[in-house]
């Protein structure tokens, strides 16, 4: 880009261009050269001489091969002809003309051009014959390789030579050049060859040629400029363009991010879901055994507490019936009374084994129930007041909690018969919204709260647990027993015939 620059004479924009190049190439010798040499190519034609040669030493000192290091060379000798050096010039190109190298490689395209260098810069010092013969040496090997491009240096300068001594000749040589130029469209040099026939002033068409002079070059300076518009405008439509594709990409992968994340997201999500579904699964399970448990406890103890009533209670009064029927005459009718009156205390003793384990009426006829069982344990020495029961809405509370309290109450009955020698015991129903209590309280001995569990309350306990209820018990020796039963309403466990037991 920065060499098509320097052809159509945007010198700065070539610099511009080839300097962006560098970072590309800060270890590449090579490519370090070729920059520098294009830097130092359009200094010269800036006319910045000292900057020229600054980049050509460094283009020469980037290149390896002797070869290579002789285009940059020749360059600094041109500049030194540029800054009237002359010396510098002879000395330097002197140097590559001799060089062994050179010679066995048989470089002629380097030999023509530093031939016709190195006796342009003796011209310029004065010494003519030397310089002609140079400048006459390499336009011939310029035209034995057909090297066109070269040859138009060769005869711009043999027209620069003539033009103190033979202007007809220089006049061709302008013209030589002139064609070739044109030929090859090198503005630069059609120009140049143009001012030497102007200023030799030889030709009856001067005038014709000094308007063809500044019509070139008015059209090459605009042409030029257009092309320094065209250049910039491309370097920012192609800037926008990488831009535009830079941002694209960059929303491409922030996409392809935010849609990996998603995903991860999704996979994550879908393991705790799966995590909580196995969590839920396994805590149902663990409260259903528990519940499970619960239950078959209860039913267990229920069991073996009706198999010790049996055994303590009806066992002994059979076998003391049996004994008396042994021994006693029947035929006597106070002996036939006393055995019917056993026979039916045992009677009265199985009915309330029975009722207390019998199925409960959860319908209509559960307050009666409730009553009739309390009931049962009024005597003439103990006072049971039952308040605020028939205001409890029972067709809300569904059948496991009515068994339940059923079956507590019963508990409640038999520890307070058997323990608390109490007179007067006072059962109070409560009810909201949400749950329903039952407060219980006696004027017997009481206990120490540490045996509570132990004194035949152990069922009541489990009972109240398998529904997710709660009990507050406020008792000690001599004080009474209190006891406040809290549980919700509704339970989702459905009614079984194994709870009524």
């Amino acid at each position: 880009m920065s060499s098509i620059q320097q052809i159509n004479g945007d010198y700065y924009g070539s610099k511009e261009t080839v300097t962006d190049a560098l970072s590309y190439v800060e270890k590449s010798k090579p490519h370090l050269a070729c920059i520098n040499n294009i830097l130092g190519i359009a200094d010269k034609e800036l006319s910045l001489y000292d900057d020229a040669i600054i980049y050509y030493k460094k283009s020469v000192n980037n290149y390896k091969s002797p070869i290579e290091k002789q285009i940059p060379l020749n360059n600094i000798a041109a500049v030194y002809i540029q800054q009237k050096k002359y010396d510098d010039a002879i000395f330097l190109l002197d140097s590559l003309l001799n060089n062994s190298i050179l010679k066995e490689k048989n470089e002629s395209y380097n030999e023509s051009l530093i031939k016709d260098n190195l006796g342009y810069a003796y011209f310029k010092k004065g010494l003519d014959k030397k310089g002609l013969q140079l400048m006459t040496e390499g336009l011939k090997i310029r035209i034995n390789t057909k090297d066109t491009y070269g040859s138009i240096e060769s005869y711009l300068h043999l027209a620069d030579y003539y033009s103190k001594k033979d202007l007809k000749k220089s006049d061709e040589n302008a013209f030589l050049a002139y064609k070739v130029a044109t030929a090859l469209n090198s503005i630069d040099e059609r120009l140049e060859a143009l001012q030497i026939i102007i200023s030799n002033d030889n030709n009856p068409n001067t005038a014709k040629y000094t308007q063809k002079y500044f019509t070139l070059n008015d059209s090459i300076i605009k042409v030029r400029n257009n092309f320094k518009n065209k250049s910039a405008k491309i370097k920012y439509d192609a800037k926008k363009e990488k831009d535009e594709n830079e941002k694209l990409r960059l929303e491409s992968a922030k996409n392809q991010l935010s849609l990996q994340r998603a995903k991860y997201l999704k996979i994550v999500f879908g393991i705790v879901f799966a995590f909580l579904v196995v969590l839920i699964f396994i805590l149902i399970r663990y409260y259903k055994n528990k519940n499970k448990a619960i239950e078959f406890k209860t039913s267990y103890n229920t069991e073996t507490r009706i198999a010790k009533k049996i055994h303590d209670e009806l066992a002994n009064d059979v076998f003391q019936v049996i004994a008396f029927a042994e021994s006693q005459p029947l035929s006597t009718e106070n002996t036939k009374e006393n055995l019917l009156q056993k026979l039916d205390d045992i009677y009265s003793r199985v009915r309330g084994i029975s009722r207390e384990n019998n199925s409960i009426d959860t319908g209509a006829n559960f307050t009666r129930s409730i009553k009739e069982m309390l009931s049962a344990y009024n005597t003439r020495e103990r006072n049971i007041m039952v308040t605020n029961l028939e205001n409890i809405n029972w067709e809300s509370i569904d059948d496991i909690k009515k068994i339940t309290i059923s079956r507590i109450l019963q508990e409640l009955m038999v520890n307070m018969k058997k323990h608390s020698q109490a007179s007067i015991v006072v059962i109070r129903f409560e009810s909201d919204q949400k749950s329903i209590s039952i407060s219980y309280m006696d004027n017997g001995i009481g206990c120490e709260k540490s045996i509570i569990v132990k004194n035949g309350l152990q069922n009541m306990s489990n009972r109240i647990l398998a529904v997710n209820g709660t009990f507050d018990i406020d008792t000690e020796p001599n004080k009474g027993f209190k006891v406040k039963i809290v549980m919700p309403e509704q339970t989702q466990i459905k009614v079984k015939e194994k709870f009524a037991y």
